[in-house]
């Protein structure tokens, strides 16, 4: 019987309405009548749900209505990219609107709401998502996958009345004060724990060889999925330095091969089997780079090998070098330095040769014996020369003679005479450019050794 009731009753005599209703409306601070769920990108009403004793109208009428009212201001006024529509107002209706990646939260709230309400819109909302994230993927029309939203949906209705006039008791304002606390404290460590798993998830996907396919959030728990070579970085490491505990995350990381430069290089070496001599490098366009010296036979499974190995086009060889062939060219070289000399006018050595000759038959066996390993063909020219003393034509004679002699002496220590040929050319070369006059090296035999390749070992370069 207080004033205040009596306006009421008044009110409701004048407006229809009954007296509870009234009550209700006067005493209310604000109320979630209707929530919306409506796809971002067609504009379509996927859920909608009514708070008791709310008269709603058509949803999919109000679902394009608020649909268009974005587009007119998008379309009509100079907004930044990523704005959107946030608050509607009519009289003493407001329409929230909670924008996610792929649909819309819309409530229609009677009074004036908190802010703290907007926090549960977003949880609904990143819920939903969370939830229903491959269905937006694919949705085309068929709101039936989304009627289980509903129950997400009718967390929002919220509302609050104002309180009888009484003055609190103390307990009620430290209970009061506990339950902010809990709140802002559970708000605080969600954050946080939320940052730190973003930034755990973006070290992973950073890493090579290591890719994150899905990644959610089910009953306090975090359950992540992925691609990951074996050569890749251990995510429980990655995870611990990041302060997560690997408790309460579930992992499952399916095996594939990566084919980032270093882990490719990686998988080369533990196939090939380098010796120390060799470096090996893949580049960014998959080329495997071999530097130094390697035993021919290396080499040549080498360049079987690599075809297999994934990861590699091709097998880049130019700066590898054959121990062989380097024994090969030291020999050849020594027996190029060779040089026997012979007594005037005869086609006999002077004395004090046989160290010269002995070390000259040791080379070229060396060399013969080497050179069919490498697919090597030899030919050693024995070059006989002759002062200019007597004619030409007894010089000639004389030096062809001294070469034969030299070729007889290395096939009868088993050098096949194939590999041989003796050639005199009289007085027509100089043995030694810089002493062109000196008479005791124009009675020699010096030495011309050719490498070739056989057709095989053309081959197995191509």
């Amino acid at each position: 019987m207080s004033p205040q009731s009596f306006k009421w009753r008044l009110e409701a005599l004048q407006t229809g309405k009954s007296f509870a209703e009234v009550v209700l409306l006067r005493t209310l601070l604000y109320r979630v009548e209707q929530v919306f769920l409506i796809h971002k990108k067609t504009g379509l009403l996927l859920q909608h749900v009514v708070a008791p004793n709310v008269a709603a109208q058509d949803a999919d009428l109000v679902s394009a209505m608020l649909t268009a009212i974005r587009d007119f201001v998008q379309d009509s006024f100079s907004v930044q990219t990523g704005d959107s529509l946030e608050t509607l107002q009519f009289g003493e209706l407001t329409i929230w609107i909670e924008p996610g990646p792929q649909a819309i939260l819309a409530g229609i709230i009677r009074g004036t709401a908190p802010k703290e309400l907007k926090l549960v819109f977003q949880e609904i909302i990143e819920k939903i998502h969370l939830k229903y994230d491959q269905k937006f993927n694919s949705f085309e029309g068929d709101t039936a996958p989304f009627e289980g939203s509903t129950l997400y949906l009718e967390d929002c209705f919220q509302a609050q009345y104002q309180p009888k006039k009484t003055k609190p008791s103390p307990v009620i304002w430290i209970l009061l004060s506990s339950i902010l606390i809990a709140l802002g404290s559970w708000f605080f460590f969600d954050f946080t724990d939320k940052q730190r798993w973003a930034a755990y998830l973006e070290k992973l996907n950073a890493q090579p060889g290591m890719t994150v396919v899905t990644s959610e959030k089910r009953q306090g728990k975090y359950f992540i999925s992925g691609l990951r070579d074996p050569l890749a970085a251990d995510p429980i490491q990655i995870m611990k330095k990041s302060n997560i505990n690997p408790k309460t995350v579930i992992s499952r990381w399916e095996p594939y091969l990566s084919f980032y430069p270093k882990f490719t290089e990686t998988r080369a070496k533990d196939l090939l089997q380098p010796p120390v001599t060799v470096s090996l490098i893949v580049d960014e366009s998959g080329i495997l780079h071999a530097k130094g010296s390697a035993p021919y036979q290396w080499i040549v499974e080498t360049r079987k090998l690599v075809r297999a190995i994934p990861g590699i086009n091709k097998f880049d060889e130019n700066n590898l070098v054959e121990m062989e062939l380097k024994e090969l060219e030291r020999s050849k070289n020594e027996i190029e330095k060779q040089l026997l000399l012979f007594t005037e006018g005869r086609t006999q050595l002077q004395p004090g040769q046989e160290a010269r000759i002995q070390n000259l038959i040791k080379e070229v066996q060396k060399l013969t014996n080497t050179a069919p390993y490498l697919s090597k063909n030899i030919q050693i020219k024995i070059l006989g020369h002759a002062n200019k003393i007597g004619s030409e034509e007894r010089n000639l004679i004389l030096s062809q003679g001294r070469a034969n002699a030299i070729l007889a002496t290395l096939v009868s220590q088993g050098i096949k005479k194939t590999n041989l040929s003796a050639v005199g050319v009289g007085t027509g070369e100089t043995v030694d450019k810089k002493r062109p006059q000196d008479r005791a090296l124009s009675r020699s035999v010096s030495f011309k050794v050719i490498l070739t390749d056989t057709p095989s070992r053309e081959i197995n370069r191509r």
